[in-house]
This record gives structure tokens, sequence and C-alpha cells, in this order.
């Protein structure tokens, strides 16, 4: 790179990881270039720190190319994400997830850039085997799954012998984050028990509610993401190609209904939120363990997480207390 600053481009900038991970690039690597993009479909900010996020689709491979103009890392974070968005929305699906991806790897490929990628979980389906690793075998249940399993296999193709690429084999995600003053926020299972136990609602479990997941925390992530653009410096200063997997987890996998009971548990306020289990309408795994092998992970990145997954549900419900009292006091 010829001893100039580092330029990253992160694509999803203004959603619930890219929001994080751009604010945490200005703050830990303020020399580093930061151009933020986003065609704001979920985005939740429009300027993250000093960074403005531009309204760029990445569906659209000319403007793309422009606005990544420099670029020596992409972070693309852009997607649809979640089974429900893909399965209701399934041409959009394939169009930014399969095409716009591979917009954003071709403009790797021309240019040498590094990539950092995430693949999920749902490239697996139902675990044959743990601890999961990213040599588990693939065998997606859902679109959603099936998207990420392409992009995986294409960028790997298309890194070798032109850009370094990191991809990330990443778990459920929970907690909530605060940008620039704005709450930002994603509506998956553990920050949906506490949303409705703040709104004083039950908390409903799909049968059996002993299937585990393993849960991440978006801060946890952002700093993942960040260590890996660390190392993709050094190696595109080493001309090093190809790609490069890692397993991005937490430490902890609860069950369903585990996660609600603690919920529940750290509920305040009189009325504490009831468990109600309903037919599951879905074909998901069911596992009852979902631990993941993150060794890997911490010795190349030296990343590890450092969230608790009771600890965030007891600071989030006391948050609102807190909100409460002063908005009370306004």
């Amino acid at each position: 790179m010829s001893g100039k600053q580092p330029h990253v481009a992160v694509t999803g900038a203004a959603g619930y990881i890219g929001s994080r991970v751009v604010h945490d690039l200005r703050a830990e690597h303020p020399d580093w270039e930061v151009t933020a993009l986003d065609n704001f479909y979920r985005g939740q900010v429009d300027q993250i720190k000093d960074v403005p996020v531009e309204h760029v689709d990445i569906r659209n491979r000319a403007r793309l190319e422009e606005a990544l103009s420099g670029a020596d890392i992409v972070m693309h974070l852009a997607a649809i994400s979640g089974v429900k968005d893909c399965d209701e929305n399934p041409d959009l699906a394939y169009e930014v997830n399969v095409q716009g991806t591979n917009n954003v790897a071709w403009f790797c490929k021309k240019t040498g850039a590094g990539l950092i990628f995430p693949f999920s979980m749902a490239v697996i389906g139902d675990p044959q085997e743990f601890p999961i690793t990213v040599d588990h075998p693939r065998d997606p249940m859902n679109l959603y799954g099936e998207t990420k399993l392409l992009n995986e296999r294409m960028i790997e193709t298309m890194a070798e012998g032109s850009f370094p690429a990191h991809l990330f084999l990443k778990s459920n995600l929970y907690g909530a984050h605060e940008v620039d003053g704005t709450r930002v926020s994603k509506p998956t299972v553990i920050n949906i028990f506490v949303n409705r136990a703040i709104s004083g609602q039950d908390l409903t479990i799909h049968l059996p509610g002993s299937q585990a997941r393993n849960y991440l925390h978006v801060q946890d992530v952002s700093n993942a993401y960040i260590r890996s653009a660390e190392r993709t410096i050094e190696q595109l200063d080493a001309g090093k190609t190809g790609a490069e997997k890692f397993e991005l987890s937490g430490v902890e996998d609860p069950s369903v209904i585990e996660v609600a009971k603690l919920v529940q548990q750290h509920a305040t306020g009189d009325n504490k939120p009831e468990l109600r289990m309903l037919e599951n309408p879905r074909t998901e795994t069911l596992v009852e363990r979902f631990d993941v092998d993150i060794d890997r992970t911490k010795a190349e990145l030296e990343w590890e997480p450092t969230y608790s997954i009771e600890d965030v549900i007891r600071n989030d419900l006391a948050r609102t207390i807190d909100d409460a009292l002063e908005a009370s006091s306004l």
C-alpha cells in the first residue's frame, strides 16, 4: 500500500452492523479513509461521526464501482438478511445477495482490493456434528442460506490469485447499540424478547422451545471486522491472495426457552411477561445444542467475544427504567 493510509469502504453502512463498524473504524483508526454506502432498504442512520452514508445500490455495478474507487478493502455487509425477508422478497434477495455480491467481488478482482464478507450459519442448515466449524458440510434449508452459499463459492473462486478475502461463518446476532444518539437494533430473537417484555407483552416461543442457537453481540462482530481489516492490510502489503474462513460466534448457545426465562427473570415492573408456547410454523433446525469452535478466529485475528447474554438482557431491561425516569423529569 506504499505507506499511504488505508481506505476502507463499507456497504450496508446504514444498517445494524454496518453503522457500528463505521463508527468503530473512525474511533480506532481516525487516520483511515472510510467510505460508507447503503441503499437504505433497512438503513437506520445517514451520517456516522464525520462520514456521510452515500446512497448507492450494489445492484448498479457502474455506480458501485464509482463509489468504491480507491478502496483498499471492502467490508461487504449489504444484504437482504434473514429467512423471512428473503422468502417474502425472493427476486430482491437474489438480485442483492447474489448479483450485488458478484458486483462487489468483481470490483475486488479487478482492483486487488481486499474483501471482508459474512456468509452466515444459514449455509449449514441442520448441523450434523459439533462443535461447528467452517469445514462443516453445507446444506442450506432456505433461500437466505442458498444465496449465502453461492456467495461463499463465488468469492473463493474470484479471490484465488487476485485478492485476499476473509469469509465469516457468523452466528445469530443480538444487542442494540447507539450511533451518534440514535439507538440501532434489529428484530432478532433476543432483541424481540427484550422489546416484548418492555412493552408488557407475552414472550411467544415456538415449540418445542428446546431448540438452541449460538448468539453473538453486534459489538463483538464489529470488533472482529476491524481486526479482520487490520489483517487484510498486512496481507495486501505481502501480496497474499485467496480466501480465508473464520468462525464468528459467542460462547453461549442457550435454547429459546432459556433465553425467554432470562428475559422474564430480569423484567422490571409489576407485571412479569408470561411465556406462551406456539406451534412452530417453520422447518428450521431444531437441534438442542449449537456450539461453535472459534479457536481459529481467536488465534489468527486475536479476537474473542466479550459480551454475556444475561448481562445484556439485564442492562437493556434496566435501561428502559432509566429512560422512563429521565423522560418523566423533563
